[in-house]
């Protein structure tokens, strides 16, 4: 069926497939933006950091059961070995509405229009007042996006040309990893709420810069337990990190009115950008060897240290000793806004608890 279509349709059935690729990806980067702005601003201010980092979670579980539904399906001989896997996830546009339908406005958003401080143009106004925030938030997202594409697509498809035999090793490498990501994602956000933002990820940016070469030494080895271990420590561990610390610290960059839009723009921009890894990895090998993509792993982890050298600390410890304090006291105060931000005094009776501990009308990046 799919080969009669493909032969009736020709050349558009190619263009088809990435239109519609693209539409999903545009989908995808409206609700991911969405869905954590939503988690951090219904959070507790203390525990921001971890429920952000709960909807991030759900990447590398989606990749984990995607595998294992793969893995099950390829055992029908018919076209339902694909059709079941997609039917299924219809489940999913369910829980997705359900959650939509019953979903309110988060507290902090409806305090900003109820002040007046919602803009018409949420796009348009960050793009003008907070485009260097959007450009640090690509830097530190490419290391990540790029990290992973680098090694779920391009190094499986290397482990798999020097050995075709190495490939369920390295397929089951990633799904163990995924699911081991899973549990270190949410656990890193968790951490941000005591150590701050900053710090863990210029911890998963010096692990990229430090593993890029040794993990084509440990795959070049064929040896299976390496190749698992090259997955969970780059997946499991180093992009499990950056992914949990992203949501919170992204959106403490941004005022609440633009804070979805300046997130959602450089978190997708990097993601396109990221997308070409695999493509100037391969150009990369068939030049310096595997030298090539392992330099290329080094240089994007050099990327995202650059991205945080000059991105600001959101959650430092005089910002975590004042909501402390504030959560002790029972006073009704704002959190102070990170060093060299301007702040403004609160308004009785709100409760700090639904503060992003910033006044959003005066937050500059």
């Amino acid at each position: 069926m799919q080969g009669q279509l493909a032969d009736q349709l020709g050349i558009a059935a190619p263009v088809l497939l990435v239109l519609i690729r693209c539409v999903q990806g545009l989908a995808f980067g409206a609700e991911w933006g969405g869905a954590v702005m939503m988690a951090y601003e219904h959070a507790p201010r203390r525990r921001r950091g971890l429920y952000a980092a709960i909807p991030q979670a759900g990447n590398p579980l989606g990749i984990a059961l995607a595998n294992i539904v793969f893995l099950l399906s390829i055992s029908l001989d018919s076209d339902w070995a694909w059709r079941i896997p997609f039917l299924a996830s219809s489940v999913l546009i369910v829980v997705g509405l359900v959650v939509r339908v019953k979903l309110t406005e988060s507290p902090e958003f409806e305090q900003s229009k109820a002040s007046g401080e919602t803009v018409r143009n949420p796009l348009l106004t960050v793009l003008r007042d907070d485009w260097r925030n959007i450009l640090r938030i690509i830097a530190l997202r490419v290391v990540e996006s790029c990290a992973y594409y680098l090694t779920a697509t391009y190094l499986l498809s290397y482990i798999t040309d020097r050995d075709a035999d190495d490939r369920g090793f390295a397929l089951a490498g990633i799904v163990i990893a995924s699911l081991l990501a899973v549990g270190t994602t949410v656990l890193s956000g968790a951490l941000t709420d005591r150590i701050g933002r900053r710090t863990l990820y210029l911890a998963g940016c010096l692990l990229a810069v430090a593993f890029g070469f040794p993990m084509y030494l440990m795959a070049n080895t064929g040896s299976p337990v390496l190749i698992v271990l090259i997955f969970l420590i780059t997946i499991g561990l180093i992009h499990a990190a950056l992914t949990g610390t992203q949501a919170a610290w992204f959106a403490e960059l941004f005022k609440t009115s633009t804070r979805t839009s300046g997130v959602s723009l450089g978190y997708q921009i990097a993601a396109s950008v990221a997308g070409f890894a695999p493509f100037l990895a391969v150009l990369l090998a068939e030049s310096f060897g595997w030298t090539g993509p392992a330099g290329f792993y080094v240089v994007i982890g050099l990327i995202g240290l650059l991205g945080v050298a000059t991105t600001k600390e959101t959650w430092g410890p005089r910002e975590r000793a004042a909501a402390k304090t504030s959560a002790k006291g029972g006073q009704l105060s704002a959190v102070p806004r990170p060093r060299g931000a301007a702040t403004t005094k609160d308004k009785a009776g709100e409760n700090p608890g639904d503060k992003t501990g910033e006044t959003e009308s005066v937050r500059r990046s």
